[in-house]
């Protein structure tokens, strides 16, 4: 074997590297393209818990309320418009409650919970927070769902955020 020439292939290799790395590390991921996202899963959270409200008095075991969309991402949707915030806000405060109701309960092994929480309150914030989400999908990518996101090479290599 040939161990001359290893010096100079070993040197390119790791500026290869550290430049792939340095890129990767620096690369700051603005706001605007977390939105959609964002966005997308909400309306996924909205509209699984309409589902739950519907069928929650035929289920054997109450189910809680999806609300971590919610939690990790409240403090970065002042993109939406007000209303659209208040309703988000409502929706997910009464998912949040009724699911600490439910903890409770079980804590307890009680049933009586299902009595305790009035679910058309939480109904219209969710209906009105499903419109206002789907009309700001429409508003800025002309349909309900993004467009779809192509892995670039740094999501290749190091994993996908």
């Amino acid at each position: 074997m040939d161990w001359g020439n290893l010096g100079g292939n070993i040197i390119f290799i790791i500026a290869v590297l550290a430049i792939v790395v340095l890129f990767s590390l620096f690369r700051r991921r603005s706001p605007e393209r977390d939105r959609p996202e964002i966005v997308r899963r909400l309306l996924s959270e909205v509209r699984i818990n309409e589902a739950l409200i519907e069928i929650f008095h035929r289920q054997p075991k109450p189910r809680r309320f999806e609300t971590a969309t919610w939690q990790l991402n409240k403090k970065k949707l002042d993109f939406f418009e007000q209303s659209l915030q208040v309703d988000l806000t409502s929706a997910f405060t009464l998912a949040e409650d009724f699911n600490q109701q439910l903890k409770a309960a079980k804590r307890a092994k009680s049933t009586d919970f299902k009595l305790n929480f009035d679910f058309e309150k939480m109904r219209e914030p969710l209906v009105k927070s499903k419109k206002g989400l789907e009309d700001w999908l429409v508003a800025h990518f002309g349909g309900q769902e993004p467009p779809p996101k192509y892995p670039g090479i740094t999501d290749v290599l190091f994993g996908g955020r």
